[in-house]
């Protein structure tokens, strides 16, 4: 023969223990009041889960400079990172831009599409993954006309194994990864 389950305590509310009995001792205020306070640090938890998960800026900016204070449009006509300087910005897509030049800011302004690194400078080869991650000015390339960056010498080398497919993969996460 088993033994016999342990009691049950009786549910608030239920028969065994009426509401009433529990309103006339103060308990249902105390129990009230805990519910209260339950539900109000499960909204602060739930803002500040939504705050760490937050979607990312869309243009990758150290210290708010996109390219890390790089000239994007040396790139193309010197073919090599150059520093740009803070006599030479402007803001585009939430971040600030530098040039080495006033006639290299002159042609972002006229096209920045036609300059800025593709996938918001975030790395070229984490976004073909499925994530951000931040850049190396110097590891770059210019592929049919638009500017990659990535992480580091060695991650763009992974990158170069298989361009094409890298940038397909990554133009089919682009801006998804944003909200990661």
């Amino acid at each position: 023969m088993q033994p016999a389950p342990p009691p049950v305590p009786p549910a608030i509310g239920s028969k065994s223990i009426p509401m009433s009995m529990l309103r006339s001792h103060g308990m249902a205020r105390s129990a009230l009041a805990a519910l209260n306070y339950l539900v109000l640090v499960a909204a602060i938890l739930a803002v500040l889960a939504g705050s760490a998960f937050a979607a990312k800026d869309k243009v990758f900016a150290a210290d708010g400079l996109a390219i890390r204070g790089y000239d994007p449009v040396a790139y193309f006509t010197e073919g090599k990172p150059v520093k740009g300087t803070s006599a030479h910005a402007t803001s585009w897509n939430g971040a600030t831009w530098q040039f080495s030049s006033a006639g290299n800011l002159a042609k972002f302004e006229a096209d920045p599409g036609k300059y800025a690194p593709q996938y918001g400078g975030y790395c070229a080869w984490a976004v073909s993954q499925g994530y951000t991650a931040s850049i190396d000015p110097s590891a770059w390339k210019i592929v049919d006309g638009k500017l990659y960056l990535n992480y580091s010498s060695g991650v763009q080398s992974r990158w170069q194994k298989d361009i094409p497919g890298n940038i397909s993969k990554a133009n089919g996460n682009w801006p998804g990864v944003l909200s990661n």
